[in-house]
């Protein structure tokens, strides 16, 4: 091995509402690879839950890769670019945008990688309470932005269901779902016994 992997040159080859380049890595064993880098940005994502009524929010919207898999639309935590602002402020923005939710004390899950071999998107999650009162607005996305966003109050048990049927698709959402399992699990008491 020669060292560290490293760039060695680099070409837009598309700049639009993403960037795509075209890399030449040299590996570690000298070898030059071509790599292709999708520069998006850093993102946030939050899911809402509401102790008392048992639910959590998720969304759902048309996304072009999904539809062109020929699968069925994704449930997703709510989400968005961070556009240059804080995490903090960017979710709550989002929240109230995607879904119409004002939301509690943000629990701070992590900060993830969802896809390292192109992107270098990093996403922040959190988990967010939320109640009756906050979830007030109309929701659907931000105005002329084309998102047809649809809001959808699961209930915690459907949830977990989801989580433990390996039915929940978008990895965000199930490492959000998880996290909500993990540290709340007085969301989902103990049957009585009968």
């Amino acid at each position: 091995m020669s060292g560290e992997a490293r760039i060695v040159d680099a070409t837009r080859v598309y700049d639009g509402w993403y960037r795509l380049d075209r890399l030449a890595v040299v590996l570690p064993d000298g070898a030059l690879v071509e790599r292709h880098l999708l520069d998006n940005g850093s993102a946030v994502a939050v899911l809402p839950y509401d102790t008392a009524r048992r639910v959590c929010l998720l969304v759902s919207q048309p996304r072009a890769p999904v539809i062109f898999a020929g699968e069925a639309p994704l449930l997703e935590a709510i989400a968005g670019g961070l556009d240059g602002m804080a995490p903090d402020r960017r979710i709550a923005e989002e929240a109230w945008e995607e879904a119409g939710v004002r939301l509690g004390t943000l629990e701070p899950v992590g900060n993830i990688w969802p896809i390292p071999p192109i992107s270098t998107e990093r996403v922040q999650l959190y988990l967010a309470p939320y109640d009756i009162d906050g979830h007030c607005g109309i929701g659907g996305g931000a105005e002329g932005e084309n998102e047809c966003i649809t809001v959808h109050e699961v209930g915690l048990d459907q949830l977990r269901a989801m989580v433990l049927g390996c039915t929940l698709a978008d990895a965000k959402t199930l490492i959000l779902a998880q996290a909500l399992l993990l540290r709340h699990p007085e969301l989902w008491p103990a049957p009585r016994d009968a």
